[in-house]
């Protein structure tokens, strides 16, 4: 049971990330102006795309899922206080505590990392 419950974790914090990356794909213009309005410059849209698809999918799937699930925390950090630090409108406050919260849920990871349905996974060898 476990298992099931590490796995469906493990999905659940990501899928946010690779719906964020579907959405920021179609509408790349509006997210790239959006980013610039924060003094971001657009360009870092692409590789923050790419953050959003690769990550999640190694988290999910369990390969090098402690480093993947460190550099999204990280990620989540680094957004919450650029994007998400305006605490006089309620939404701002609480995307910027949704990150927080996702960036905590990664550091679980790192600090247990995945359970045995994992590419990672330790191989148990019984001798025979």
């Amino acid at each position: 049971m476990a298992n099931i419950f590490d796995l469906l974790g493990r999905i659940f914090i990501s899928a946010l990330f690779l719906i964020s990356a579907y959405n920021k794909i179609f509408s790349i213009d509006g997210t790239i102006g959006w980013m610039e309005g924060f003094g971001i410059p657009g360009f870092l849209l692409y590789p923050a795309i790419l953050i959003e698809i690769i990550l999640p999918v190694f988290v999910i799937v369990g390969y090098n899922a402690r480093f993947s699930a460190g550099l999204l925390s990280a990620f989540c950090i680094l957004t919450a206080f650029i994007f998400h630090f305006d605490f006089s409108d309620q939404m701002q406050t609480v995307s910027f505590l949704k990150n927080i919260g996702l960036a905590g849920g990664f550091l679980f990871i790192v600090a247990n990392g995945t359970r045995d349905w994992s590419v990672d996974r330790e191989k148990k060898y019984v001798r025979l």
